[in-house]
């Protein structure tokens, strides 16, 4: 995200969706409180974010220490996701119940020794069950951070902090491949892989030592109610879906699968009843029903459902080609991300003049770029196969980085544009957990395609690569035929 979509967004609202305008309106007066206060929380955002990506280039490494399964390599990836997206909403009004720095420390401690226990992880599913704690520790330390910006930073130091916020979202997702990359090659104290991991235990202790110093106590609004009820159904509903599409290819797709899949129809009604009631008698529904029937929103939710499904997976796929099939080591995969975050900053410092150039249509014309660079890529590899094709993909995966950078910031700043300031925070919570869910879903998709045809490898990247073009093609459409009354709000 880039810092204008930051602020604009969010100088009204926390991500969490529960810091009320009226409590951004009156800072807290920290006089105390400066850059050491925004390293320190920025530091467990940029972890949060980092661990995310990270791990892809580990992907080869730990399948050959473990003799992980094809379908746990996915969970490591999509089971932090989804553990995220479904406490996202609940751990930002815990923040609101009992105290931001309170349970931003808490979060931070568990994010910590769930690090460490996936750096220590005797086999895959310890190593998948720590990634799923380390997703819920995140989702209780990220909605804290938002509000503890707006809260401590006043006038042009709160648009700093939330520049410097967007500029740690975009260093985590872009970086995250390459400082894999670098921690495996150093291979310190021969740890390998681990190391992606280990790292944060000594910047966890570091800033759960000065915290308590440096971050503000910050009063709790103590309003919220938890909807716990639908937080459960949340999780129950996510695993319903994920689980089958990452463990049913595997075992052939037995009947078990297929009913998980079924249970999930019942399971959406369900919370959607639930949600409903919650919204009727007054009470704080963890989706607000509402808010879905705003003029684009609900199709706005789609678009980035579509987007992300097709982001963290094109990593995925992409890390595991570069080492198993093409045989790179993982620092020169991580090199080879590079092109990427390059292609993603150009156009995403660019975003300010992209839109005054193209108006509403920098989404559209910027998942048409990355569908280019796609179908470039495909071309590519069924032209030359896997043999010395790494120096012609950089200005590929350039362009398709640059599609990426069109893409992310201007569409979060469309689905909440014509959101009113009074629930732009439960706003962006619902979209936060939409792109998560984007993430994880995508990741079990793309595996069903990539791993169909292991005897294949190169006719098996083209397809994930074929999934991941449909997938920008799917952005371009369904973003050009938002609403008018939508699409003239996002302008």
């Amino acid at each position: 995200m880039t810092s204008q979509v930051i602020a604009g967004v969010h100088s009204r609202a926390d991500i969490g969706g529960m810091t009320s305008d009226a409590a951004l309106a009156h800072p807290v007066d920290a006089h105390d409180a400066g850059w050491p206060t925004l390293i320190l929380v920025l530091s467990g955002t940029f972890m949060v974010v980092l661990d995310f990506f990270i791990v892809n280039v580990a992907l080869p490494s730990i399948q050959r220490e473990l003799h992980a399964s094809d379908s746990a390599l996915q969970l490591v990836v999509a089971g932090y996701g989804l553990a995220n997206a479904a406490g996202l909403i609940t751990g930002g009004r815990l923040g609101d119940l009992f105290g931001r720095r309170r349970m931003f420390m808490t979060g931070l401690l568990l994010f910590t020794l769930a690090s460490a226990a996936c750096g220590l992880a005797p086999g895959a599913g310890v190593l998948v069950a720590a990634r799923v704690v380390q997703g819920l520790a995140g989702a209780l330390l990220q909605p804290q951070v938002l509000a503890m910006l707006g809260l401590v930073f006043t006038g042009p130091a709160r648009a700093r902090a939330f520049g410097a916020y967007g500029l740690t979202l975009g260093l985590g997702a872009v970086l995250g491949q390459l400082i894999g990359g670098v921690l495996i090659h150093a291979d310190l104290a021969q740890m390998g892989w681990r190391s992606c991991f280990l790292i944060n235990v000594p910047i966890g202790l570091a800033g759960l030592a000065l915290g308590m110093r440096w971050i503000p106590a910050l009063k709790s609004e103590g309003h919220s109610r938890l909807d716990m009820p639908g937080a459960v159904i949340v999780a129950v509903l996510l695993s319903a879906v994920l689980w089958p599409l990452v463990e049913g290819r595997q075992e052939g797709w037995p009947l078990w699968s297929a009913a998980s899949l079924l249970a999930a129809i019942p399971l959406a009604a369900g919370l959607a009843l639930h949600q409903r009631r919650r919204e009727a008698h007054g009470a704080q529904p963890l989706i607000a029903p509402s808010l879905l029937r705003l003029p684009g929103y609900a199709q706005g939710l789609l678009v980035t459902l579509v987007f992300y499904a097709g982001n963290a997976s094109f990593y995925f796929v992409l890390a595991i080609y570069l080492q198993q099939v093409m045989g790179l080591s993982a620092l020169a995969s991580g090199a080879v991300f590079t092109a990427l975050a390059l292609g993603f900053f150009a156009t995403s410092m660019a975003s300010a003049r992209l839109d005054r150039w193209l108006g509403r249509r920098a989404i559209t014309c910027g998942a048409v770029v990355l569908a280019a660079g796609h179908a470039a890529l495909i071309g590519l590899v069924l032209r030359h196969g896997g043999e010395g094709i790494v120096p012609w993909m950089l200005p590929i995966l350039w362009v398709e980085g640059a599609g990426i950078g069109m893409i992310m910031a201007p569409l979060v700043s469309a689905v909440l544009a014509a959101v009113p300031a009074a629930h732009a925070g439960v706003a962006a919570g619902m979209l936060a957990t939409v792109q998560q869910v984007g993430n994880s879903l995508g990741v079990a998709l793309i595996g069903i395609v990539f791993y169909a045809d292991r005897q294949r490898p190169q006719a098996a990247f083209v397809a994930a690569i074929g999934y991941l073009l449909l997938s920008a093609l799917g952005v371009a459409m369904l973003f050009a035929r938002r609403r008018p009354r939508a699409a003239a709000a996002s302008r």
